[in-house]
């Protein structure tokens, strides 16, 4: 739970790179190029502003649930726009269901087992840490880490979306994990 007197804007600065993180991972990378992902997840940081009353009383996993439906929801209302097609309920529910998902993915990454609230706590802020860290790699160690360890793909799929060889992907999946460890483990300055 957050002090309701707290900068909003702030408290929800830290929830972006976590949402960025789930909106790549669920958007068919086809429609990636079409949706604006940024703005997507602008949109959802600004009705979880709108509702600051009701959220800063929330506890962090409350929070991170609430900004994940708004957030499916809001990438559907984007992938709906981008149809002339009557309502696809099927693709609604899929959507959600793999927010939710990928999220449970993001947890097996800092697997371990906590079920006291300060261990909810802070498997939440790691979570936040994680998807801030996945933001500060290159572009193609990023992707391939989000691709082969968060999205399950082969090896094989993630050399063809990059257009680069299995060897090479695998190395990009090995620096980027490094690379992880290392921010992970680094003191947060401020």
């Amino acid at each position: 739970m957050v002090d309701p007197s707290a900068d909003p804007g702030r408290e929800l600065d830290r929830f972006r790179e976590y949402l960025s993180l789930l909106a790549r991972l669920q958007l068919d990378p086809r429609l990636q190029g079409k949706v604006d992902l940024s703005g997507v997840v602008q949109q959802t940081l600004l009705e979880a502003y709108q509702a600051w009353d009701r959220f800063a009383c929330m506890s962090e996993e409350e929070q991170a649930t609430w900004l994940r439906r708004a957030l499916a929801n809001n990438l559907i209302d984007e992938v709906r726009k981008l149809s002339t097609a009557a309502r696809d309920v099927k693709l609604e529910q899929s959507l959600e269901l793999a927010v939710e998902e990928s999220s449970v993915r993001l947890e097996v990454l800092l697997a371990s087992d906590q079920h006291s609230p300060v261990k909810r706590a802070l498997r939440n802020e790691r979570l936040l840490q994680l998807a801030a860290a996945l933001a500060q790699l290159p572009e193609d160690q990023r992707i391939a880490v989000e691709m082969h360890h968060l999205q399950e793909c082969p090896l094989a799929a993630v050399a063809g979306h990059l257009g680069r060889s299995k060897g090479a992907v695998a190395q990009l999946v090995f620096r980027g994990l490094n690379k992880l460890r290392q921010l992970l483990a680094e003191p947060e300055m401020e």
